[in-house]
């Protein structure tokens, strides 16, 4: 039986030919714009972060909308890992709720 993890190619989204145009003053420029770049972040935000091992995960069947599932995959590898995390915010989300109430 084929392995499909390993038939499939990854997408690569780097625009290589504009990163090649790019000087370094420009992608440091960026790099320092970046909100996502650790680099960027006030030690003071770094006090406060919190180190967070990812709990076991449990295998289950279920059923999604087609159009749901093709959004989330249209960023390719990964898919199940973003759709989960979205589930984890919107369940954070209800509880902090649950607690205010």
């Amino acid at each position: 039986m084929p392995d499909r993890k390993a038939d499939q190619a990854l997408h690569d989204k780097t625009d290589w030919a504009r990163l090649k145009t790019l000087s370094d003053d420009e992608i440091e420029r960026m790099a320092d714009a970046d909100p996502d770049n650790p680099a960027t972040l006030d030690p003071d935000e770094w006090a406060h972060a919190t180190i967070r091992l990812p709990s076991p995960k449990m295998s289950i069947h279920a059923s999604f909308d087609r159009d749901v599932v093709d959004f989330f995959k249209q960023d390719g590898r990964g898919y199940q890992t973003r759709m989960n995390a979205v589930l984890r915010r919107y369940m954070e989300a209800q509880q902090v709720a649950k607690t205010k109430a």
